[in-house]
């Protein structure tokens, strides 16, 4: 050690020196070093930024675990992005039942219906980061990113964390009974026949599922396909069974009374496999349309930045929930099926349906914006 006349160590107070802070204006020290001087003194800084990252990191690490052993410590707000009484909200209020049998704790389900789900999950995406509010998102949120475009107050992509997938919803086909089909390749050969006048499909409004479900078979059949939008999936159903239009891709549930009385026949069902809820049908791929898979489905997200302790600790407890047996009962009401994901595979999920919808969008030269 070097020691000072007065008999402090040369190279301490050397250093303490170089990192004292400078005031404004002042001359720079040493001045026919100063490059050798600027350059220790940042090897200093970085060497002390070091050695408070390494510090300060068991701390952010055991922060994170206090915040999830804590939580939730008061109310949880769900924000529903669609009025009461829906599929979304039905699943909603059943997954924010249970929490709050689980917890102790409240959760309070809000719907915030409008712009089909941007305004809930605007809110979502712009409330606190802190675990206490959440918001359920549909399948047509992926379809949204491409026809609202730059319109769009949030990036599904990047302003949320993903918890998990909550139900998948097949889609089934059906047609009005005069049709003169009994099979999907029934309706495949009578659609190439009629070129003079095209086979008609009805849906809930340009850009929804049931438009994009009809808008991929007649991609994947390469077949000409006539689409009819209408407001909400009711009246379109209404014109297939009075026979104003031929066919419609619907939810099982909305299409169940009139298939039972007869007035709608359903050809197929559009996911990989078949339904529970309908075994005897087809799937789209087994009735002759090679790589068709649509289905609807429900999750639950986060605004980003929500702890990943607080987000792995709602997957747990959602993967929980979906296997009880009473919640699929509850969930098949809606003719959905309980399914879960993990917050990784989930946003992997999300980001493959954006790009598949655009590329489709894109292909059939659906409108947006």
């Amino acid at each position: 050690m070097r020691v000072m006349e007065d008999g402090r160590d040369k190279t301490a107070w050397r250093n303490a020196w170089l990192v004292r802070p400078r005031c404004r204006g002042a001359p720079p020290r040493h001045r026919g070093g100063g490059r050798r001087m600027d350059m220790r003194r940042r090897r200093l800084n970085t060497l002390g930024l070091a050695v408070a990252g390494a510090a300060i990191a068991p701390c952010v690490r055991a922060q994170g675990r206090a915040d999830a052993a804590n939580y939730p410590s008061r109310p949880i707000r769900m924000l529903i992005p669609f009025a009461v009484g829906g599929g979304t909200d039905i699943v909603g209020r059943e997954i924010a039942h249970q929490m709050t049998l689980a917890w102790h704790q409240s959760v309070v389900v809000e719907n915030r219906a409008g712009g089909n789900s941007t305004i809930g999950l605007e809110m979502a995406a712009k409330s606190e980061p802190d675990g206490y509010t959440l918001t359920m998102m549909t399948a047509s949120a992926t379809v949204n990113v491409t026809l609202q475009g730059h319109k769009q107050p949030y990036n599904l992509l990047t302003d949320f964390a993903p918890i998990s997938q909550i139900t998948s919803q097949p889609y089934v086909l059906v047609v009005n009974p005069d049709l003169p089909v009994r099979s999907v390749k029934d309706l495949i050969a009578l659609a190439r026949a009629r070129r003079a006048r095209p086979v008609t499909y009805g849906s809930s409004g340009i850009g929804g599922l049931s438009h994009l479900s009809g808008a991929l078979f007649s991609s994947l059949a390469e077949i000409p396909l006539t689409h009819v939008p209408y407001k909400g999936g009711s009246p379109a159903m209404t014109d297939v069974a009075s026979g104003q239009i031929d066919m419609l891709f619907s939810t099982r549930l909305q299409a169940d009374v009139l298939i039972k009385a007869g007035r709608l026949r359903p050809l197929a069902v559009t996911t990989e496999r078949r339904s529970p809820a309908s075994p005897d049908l087809p799937t789209m791929q087994e009735a002759g349309v090679p790589g068709y898979n649509v289905a609807g489905w429900y999750g639950l997200l986060a605004p980003a930045r929500t702890p990943r302790s607080i987000v792995d600790k709602l997957n747990r407890e959602v993967v929980r929930i979906v296997a009880l047996p009473e919640v699929a009962t509850r969930m098949a009401a809606d003719g959905s099926e309980p399914t879960s994901s993990s917050p990784d595979a989930f946003r992997a999920h999300i980001r493959a349906e954006v790009e598949r919808w655009r590329a489709l969008i894109k292909k059939m030269g659906i409108p947006t914006e």
